[in-house]
């Protein structure tokens, strides 16, 4: 149960951090920013170097209501490590067999990045639970709502593009969560990363005035 466990949590949580630092000590600040402005879901993306040292550190020195996970995972080794790292979901920027393959053996939710309803139906096929719409800038709030259509059982989290002037189009079109990176670190200079907090309870306020609607 786990795997739906962790899904359930970034669902009732609705955004998710997704940390781009140039190194493992900034990966883990902003995650902690992120952390303390209200959103508890962080996906350190690989991108960052030491990522799977930002997660491990994460996982066993940050509050236990963080639900650390590995982005831009690009093949089953490196899910792996990830996992064995702590991260408890895995997303990638494409689609891949051998990375849900991974996933599924460890129980972890793997959310992977889809561009179109072929995509998303070999995603389905291979077990996912919720697909990453990549690029979310591109595809627009309407793609959900238009895929809904024919497929209503499909969980969709946009990523790339959210942002607080659009993340009530997202909603009312049915998005699962949805992803915010550079959003987040708008306003850092010079590697103070203390903006990120504001802006985390800025989006999360937003959602909560959005729910209570």
């Amino acid at each position: 149960m786990q795997k739906y466990q962790v899904l359930n949590e970034m669902h009732k949580g609705y955004l998710v951090a997704v940390v781009r630092g140039k190194s493992k000590e900034e990966a883990v600040e902003i995650s902690k920013q992120a952390f303390q402005g209200g959103i508890r879901s962080l996906e350190v993306t690989f991108t960052t170097p030491g990522a799977e040292e930002a997660i491990a550190e994460l996982t066993r020195t940050g509050d236990q209501q963080m639900i650390v996970g590995a982005g831009t995972v690009l093949d089953a080794e490196t899910a792996r490590i990830a996992i064995m790292n702590g991260a408890r979901y895995i997303v990638s920027p494409h689609f891949d067999g051998a990375i849900a393959t991974m996933c599924n053996r460890y129980a972890t939710p793997y959310l992977p990045g889809c561009g179109s309803v072929t995509e998303i139906m070999s995603a389905l096929s291979f077990g996912v639970d919720v697909v990453k719409l990549f690029p979310g800038s591109l595809l627009g709030p309407g793609f959900i709502k238009d895929v809904k259509g024919p497929i209503p059982h499909v969980e969709m989290m946009p990523s790339g593009g959210v942002s607080l002037d659009n993340v009530d189009k997202w909603m009312k079109n049915g998005a699962f969560a949805v992803g915010i990176g550079g959003a987040l670190t708008k306003d850092a200079v010079g590697g103070d990363f203390s903006s990120v907090q504001r802006v985390a309870r800025e989006f999360i306020d937003k959602v909560n005035s959005l729910r209570a609607e």
